[in-house]
Parts: structure tokens; sequence; C-alpha cells
């Protein structure tokens, strides 16, 4: 199986060029972004070795999928989808946080609370719960956005204190993700799933807040499957889930969580094989739609020779 670790396209107009821990982000003309959804996996906020095959389409087709389907809450920054790994968009600049939001108890915040804490960025949680309870509501966590290494808990209060977002954004931005996530829930639950978690980005063009990079995709969100949730919450069990979740348990299980002075365990080719099964088994749970593999040989020359003729189309409008 082939996998795309990293991009080195040279477009015209191009004049920057930013690697994250999974996309290849190019500016053009300082009016497009054109984003590559590499098949590197990233986890606890560290780019594992090896890249995952078909992951980058998987994640760019789901997320062209919600931001067509959100674009009567939130306009967004999509122009274009060229290509089955890239989507083409308008600049914004980013808002320094990412807005969390969380309808149960899993993940990092049930870490924290089996911890002992009983309050998550600034949010008060009950006693007596237990991991993947759902919560009387929906709650907003949000996280700083870092350039380089770790994204931190952030509150509500110390997002203002610290004017990283006005008062006036970051209530519409808890408007939004509200919003998104009430969506998000419903279409989930047409496909037998439950939205767990998720997060979203947001940035500005002028006065106007646009939704950027991707949403529920499993690098972003966590689903369960709804059929039997009830039944494994009351017995104790695991719940069934769609998520990157499993590969963070992986990782802790083999001694990693992104500390300092700990090593990335070997991934083998089952694992990588498995991986890759377990995002287009989402792609297809989560959007209804069979998962086409692009199967063509050199993947770096489609989405080269895709890219240029979108450009090409969106500088001449």
């Amino acid at each position: 199986m082939k996998a795309i670790r990293e991009t080195n396209f040279n477009f015209p107009k191009q004049n920057n060029f930013y690697k994250g821990k999974v996309r290849d982000v190019y500016t053009i003309d300082h009016r497009l972004m054109a984003m590559v959804v590499t098949d590197r996996i990233s986890a606890f906020d560290v780019v594992l070795p090896e890249a995952i095959p078909f992951k980058g389409q998987v994640l760019n087709q789901i997320a062209a999928k919600f931001l067509k389907a959100t674009a009567d809450i939130v306009p967004n920054w999509v122009l274009s989808v060229p290509d089955e790994m890239v989507t083409i968009g308008r600049i914004c600049e980013p808002f320094k946080v990412e807005m969390v939001i969380r309808g149960y108890l899993a993940g990092h915040a049930w870490r924290e609370y089996s911890a002992g804490k009983r309050s998550v960025c600034g949010v008060s949680l009950p006693d007596g719960l237990k991991e993947n309870d759902k919560l009387p509501q929906p709650i907003i966590t949000p996280t700083t956005k870092a350039a380089v290494g770790h994204d931190e808990d952030i509150s509500r209060e110390d997002i203002l204190a610290k004017g990283i977002v006005s008062i006036s954004d970051y209530d519409k931005l808890e408007e939004y993700t509200q919003a998104l996530y009430h969506r998000g829930t419903e279409m989930a639950a047409e496909r037998g799933l439950i939205l767990v978690d998720t997060k979203y980005e947001f940035g500005k063009v002028g006065d106007e807040i646009y939704l950027i990079d991707e949403i529920h995709t499993p690098d972003s969100s966590r689903y369960f499957y709804a059929e039997g949730y009830l039944d494994r919450q009351e017995s104790g069990e695991a719940q069934k889930q769609l998520s990157k979740e499993f590969v963070r348990k992986w990782l802790i299980e083999n001694g990693f969580q992104g500390k300092d002075g700990q090593v990335v365990p070997e991934m083998n080719e089952e694992l990588v094989e498995s991986i890759s099964a377990r995002y287009i088994e989402l792609f297809e749970q989560i959007t209804g739609d069979k998962f086409i593999k692009n199967t063509q040989d050199n993947i770096q020359e489609r989405i080269e020779k895709n890219v240029q003729q979108s450009i090409e189309e969106l500088l001449s409008v």
C-alpha cells in the first residue's frame, strides 16, 4: 500500500509553505491556501514514524462533506476540492484557540476526571460519573493552539482575560461550536453513531468569522456506535468506538504518552494496515458512502496536476 508522508511542490505564484503535524500547506499569491492532507498520523502532539495509507484521502473527503453540510450555520474557508487529498480555500487569520466540545466523558476529559479533577477548562463536572457517561449537557473545553509542541487546556475566563479572543468574537465562537456539534450529532445519529466529542477551528477575514481546517473527522472527533451503548455502560464494558483513541491507547500500553524521554514504539506493517482499515471503516460509517481507494501509481504527480489546474481557475476569477 502506498502512503504520502510529505510533499514538496512548487506551485505557480507560491509564496509560502508550512508543514503541520498532518497537513502540508501552500500559500498561493497571498490569496489562496492549498492544504494537502498527507498520510502522516500524530498522537499526543507527536508525528508518528509511519504514514497510514489512505488516511489523508479519508480525512479530506470527510471534512469536505461536513463543511458543505454545515455551510448554512457558519461560512467556511473552502473554495475547491481538486483532489481526494487536497482542499483549496481562502486565507483566514486563525483564532489562537481550538474549540473543543464534549457531550460525553471520554478521552482527555476522562483522564483528568479519573485523576480526581472535577473541573476541565473552568467547567465544573459532577461527582459519580463513569468513563464514557453522557454529560448533563455538552461542555466547551477550549485549548490553546500551539504552533509547536502541546496544545494546553484553557478556560473561557483566561482566554478573555489574556485578550486572546475578544468577548464578542468568543461568544460567536461558542454559539457556532454548539450549533455545529448539534448538527454533527444529528448526522451521526442517522448513521447509528454517537458524536462523543470534537473540535472546531475558526478564523477571520475582515470582520467575518469562518470555519477552517477539518471537521467531524477521526482525527478531530470521537464516535461511539449507538447500538448497545447503554448496555455497555451499565455492564462496565468498553465502548465500541471509531476514533483515533485506539492509537493513543496502543501508545500508552507501549509506554508512550509524548512525554520527555519517551520513545515512540515500533509500528509494524500489521498495525499500520489495521489503522488504515479503521480510518476507512469510519469514513463509510459516518458518511454512508463507499470508500473508493485512489490507487494511481504516482500520487504526488496526480496531486500536483490537480492543484495547479484548480489554482489557475481560481486566480482567473
